[in-house]
């Protein structure tokens, strides 16, 4: 394996844009790389290789003349299969869309494409974006590179196993109730979940919208934490069609002095407890920020308890009709979507309670939030499982549920390695449009505890 692919995209957009390295080169080794590791992973379901080469080219020329098209200029990237790109398959995981080609990326992409970066191709996800499992009817089953009889989590799970495969520079991926986050955690690598109302979901096959609108985020994978802080301003911003979004300033994390930071942590959120190095993992990364500096207070939010049980019944309360819908739009008659099975259908009087008791649980969380600048906890109760076991204890998912219901960002980064040598992800949350502090504590629990490290 060349050394190019194994650059940040921050490193490898700078060392494009300084001739060191053409766009052709590295476009060549990622192709190269993706046929070498997919056809064990089942990752990258569209492979766009003579469209991105002939971008290389263009990019490689442009430069000869001066011209820089923007900060990812030549640079190499997937997209989740969940968004919509021009001239490419895109199927969101459900078979009425198996063959649907878009006319118009989703805005995502549009502004990925418009500062640079070249699609090599789409990453596997679960059907509509709605399991924790990557697999669906017309890919088939993902595999975790760490372990391939391990799944790679979801919805997100092709996106997060080709970048630690070093297949790409980086990938984006969405998030309604942990598919950025889960998905990281199990294959060792980088994300963040932005601020609610941050990142436009227009273009995305679970579209922006109803009642739980608030819930759903879009944000990057990718194997080191400079790189979300890089790409989240690119991505971020008013579309003027997604009517959540709002323009916010973005803050530097580098400018976070970690030593005046209040961090509440816990290992245990009284939900579902932790596998023994879980809590070994999220105790030394707290650890670390104590010598750091920071103030250091070992305590779980108030409310959080309430978190799966709410999320559960919030999901399931309009009896699947919003799936139901969407399956309908994309002409899917079989589909893989459990949720559909566990839907519990309520009338107004109970549904009114529900969003009452939602915006309860927000408002004694945040109350809780505002002596503590961070909250470190893990990512899921366990490391990546066996194919086909994520259904045995959704509980574990409540970790990642809380901070969907919340809308607060969420950074997550590798911190530790089970005896199975797999990957344990330690997330990182901050107060609303402060993806600063979240991605500065990230950054330096990737410096002392040793972040991404290739599979095996």
């Amino acid at each position: 394996m060349k050394s190019k692919i194994k650059l940040s995209a921050t490193a490898l957009a700078k060392a494009i844009r300084d001739k060191e390295i053409s766009s052709t080169e590295v476009v060549d080794s990622y192709i190269k790389r993706i046929k070498e590791v997919n056809p064990k992973l089942n990752a990258v379901v569209q492979l766009s290789e003579e469209t991105a080469r002939d971008q290389a080219l263009r990019a490689d020329n442009a430069l000869v003349r001066g011209d820089i098209f923007g900060p990812l200029h030549g640079v190499p990237i997937t997209i989740k299969d969940s968004f919509d790109t021009a001239g490419l398959i895109s199927t969101g995981g459900t078979r009425g869309r198996s063959n649907f080609v878009p006319s118009k990326d989703a805005t995502v992409v549009s502004r990925l494409r418009s500062a640079g970066a070249i699609l090599l191709g789409k990453t596997n996800t679960s059907e509509l974006t709605l399991t924790y499992e990557t697999n669906n009817l017309i890919y088939g089953q993902t595999n975790n590179p760490y372990d391939l009889s391990r799944s790679p989590g979801g919805s997100s799970g092709g996106a997060a196993a080709i970048v630690a495969a070093f297949g790409t520079a980086f990938d984006i991926g969405s998030d309604y109730g942990g598919s950025l986050r889960f998905p990281s955690h199990c294959c060792g690598v980088a994300t963040i979940k932005p601020t609610s109302g941050r990142v436009p979901r227009t273009g995305h096959i679970l579209p922006f919208g109803g009642a739980l609108d608030s819930f759903q985020q879009i944000g990057p994978i990718a194997r080191f934490v400079e790189d979300l802080s890089m790409l989240l301003p690119i991505i971020a911003g008013p579309d003027y069609i997604d009517p959540s979004i709002v323009s916010k300033e973005f803050y530097d994390p580098n400018e976070v002095d970690l030593t005046s930071l209040r961090v509440a942590f816990h290992s245990d959120n009284g939900i579902s407890s932790p596998s023994r190095e879980t809590d070994k993992v999220v105790r030394a990364a707290a650890a670390l920020l104590d010598s750091e500096g920071s103030t250091l207070t070992e305590i779980c939010p108030d409310g959080i308890e309430e978190s799966y049980d709410l999320m559960i019944k919030l999901l399931s309360a309009d009896g699947g009709t919003s799936i139901r819908r969407l399956l309908k739009q994309a002409g899917t008659k079989d589909h893989t979507l459990p949720w559909l099975g566990l839907a519990d259908p309520v009338d107004a009087t109970r549904f009114d309670a529900l969003i009452m008791k939602l915006f309860r649980f927000r408002s004694t969380m945040l109350s809780f939030f505002k002596d503590y600048d961070v909250i470190l906890c893990p990512v899921n109760a366990f490391p990546a499982v066996p194919h086909g076991s994520l259904g045995a204890d959704l509980e574990a998912f409540s970790y990642t549920m809380t901070y969907n219901m919340t809308g607060w960002p969420a950074a997550v980064v590798r911190g530790g390695t089970s005896p199975d040598g797999l990957p344990i992800g330690v997330q990182i949350v901050a107060h609303p449009w402060r993806e600063d502090v979240a991605l500065a504590v990230a950054g330096y629990l990737e410096k002392t505890l040793g972040g991404f490290h290739p599979p095996i």
